[in-house]
């Protein structure tokens, strides 16, 4: 029996401020309140040149914070903190020319609005979504919805749309897959408030002004579905859901 959809109100979750949750530290801002540039290490200036002009403001601001909470956690200076792709396009972190232990691990997101970064020991996933995206997660929601996620959800609450596409992006995040293909899919959505996704993942969804934060941990890394290859460097080249969106 599939239950009803879900009145949802997320908890809210204060800008600019360090928070902890499950073992993982995370941290979210405005856009407009990240006006500096980050200290750009001479790999990560080629990572931003080869991305088009339109994206390279976000993908400052995002390693920007995300150095910022790096700082903070390790006691680093920011010039000293690089964030980098891996083949997989997924990042990690390097202080001092040295890749910081595997038990650090980095995701990062950034929206027209907002940016969160989130550090922890296991693979961790954090991912934004602006509830005014909701059309768009409506759009494009049988790509990763199954029909009893989208009854549980509901389709008539821009909160609970955004917070489940969010949740879906940060589970593919953390597992190192991508929000295209099956991998989307293999993850559940067994509940929305609180949030319970398949597998032994942990998540939290919190309201960040105009936009939907999720985080999840996941217990192992690289546990794709079968039928779902990783995507090679593309799943974090753009914001999935506008990639989406614009195909449909």
């Amino acid at each position: 029996m599939i239950p009803a959809a879900q009145h949802t109100t997320f908890e809210p979750i204060a800008p600019g401020r360090i928070h902890r949750w499950g073992g993982a530290v995370l941290t979210v801002a405005r856009r407009p309140d990240l006006r500096q540039t980050p200290p750009l290490s001479p790999a990560e200036q080629r990572v931003v040149q080869a991305l088009p002009a339109w994206r390279q403001a976000e993908w400052a601001a995002g390693r920007l914070l995300a150095k910022r909470l790096v700082g903070e956690v390790l006691a680093a200076r920011a010039e000293d903190v690089e964030i980098l792709p891996r083949d997989d396009g997924s990042p990690y972190v390097v202080v001092g020319g040295s890749p910081v232990p595997p038990a650090l691990n980095v995701s990062i997101s950034h929206t027209a609005g907002h940016v969160a970064a989130a550090l922890a020991p296991e693979p961790v996933g954090v991912d934004l979504c602006e509830t005014a995206s909701a059309p768009a997660v409506r759009r494009v929601a049988d790509h990763a919805l199954s029909p009893g996620e989208l009854s549980l959800i509901g389709t008539d609450r821009p909160d609970a749309l955004a917070g489940a596409w969010a949740l879906k992006e940060a589970a593919v995040k953390a597992d190192r897959s991508g929000i295209f293909g099956a991998a989307p899919r293999c993850i559940g959505i067994l509940g929305l408030q609180p949030p319970v996704l398949s597998g032994r993942r942990r998540a939290m969804v919190w309201q960040a002004g105009g936009a939907v934060l999720a985080l999840v941990l996941a217990p192992l890394p690289w546990q794709h579905c079968v039928g779902a290859p990783s995507v090679a460097g593309s799943s974090w080249s753009e914001e999935p859901l506008a990639q989406l969106a614009r195909a449909r």
